[in-house]
């Protein structure tokens, strides 16, 4: 799904805010999810857990702008016992404007770390074979 630029997502300079960029990115880990059939709302009321971000590196390497059409570009680059790692892209077209990793932790509902079960370790293990445009 293209992510279009507005004016809430803007500076006053019509750049988009740094911060915006994790927005985007945290709508484009959401839906990759979804498309490996884990839901966020299923695990919790089970008492399974739930996710929390516990590392990210980024780098801006050009600004989007107000009416920029964006495509945010998440894979999967490493699954543990109990997290995953992921690589975002935010693109304009075929330039690259932003670029992270980020480690997700699968935490217990007492906030500990907790294994992924085997069916959602499975599944994450099939994403690192392709990218998902949000």
């Amino acid at each position: 799904m293209p992510i279009r630029v507005y004016f809430e997502d803007t500076d006053l300079t019509g750049i988009v805010y740094h911060a915006n960029y994790l927005r985007y990115m945290e709508r484009a880990r959401t839906e990759m999810l979804r498309h490996a059939g884990v839901d966020h709302n299923v695990a919790m009321a089970a008492g399974d857990g739930y996710w929390a971000v516990h590392a990210m590196t980024i780098t801006w390497h050009r600004p989007a702008r107000l009416d920029d059409c964006l495509t945010v570009v998440t894979f999967v680059t490493r699954v543990r016992a109990a997290a995953t790692e992921l690589s975002h892209q935010v693109m304009r077209g075929d330039e690259l404007l932003c670029s992270a990793t980020v480690t997700a932790a699968f935490l217990s509902m007492d906030g500990r770390p907790q294994r992924l079960s085997r069916q959602w370790h499975d599944r994450f293990s099939l994403l690192m074979q392709e990218a998902m445009p949000a």
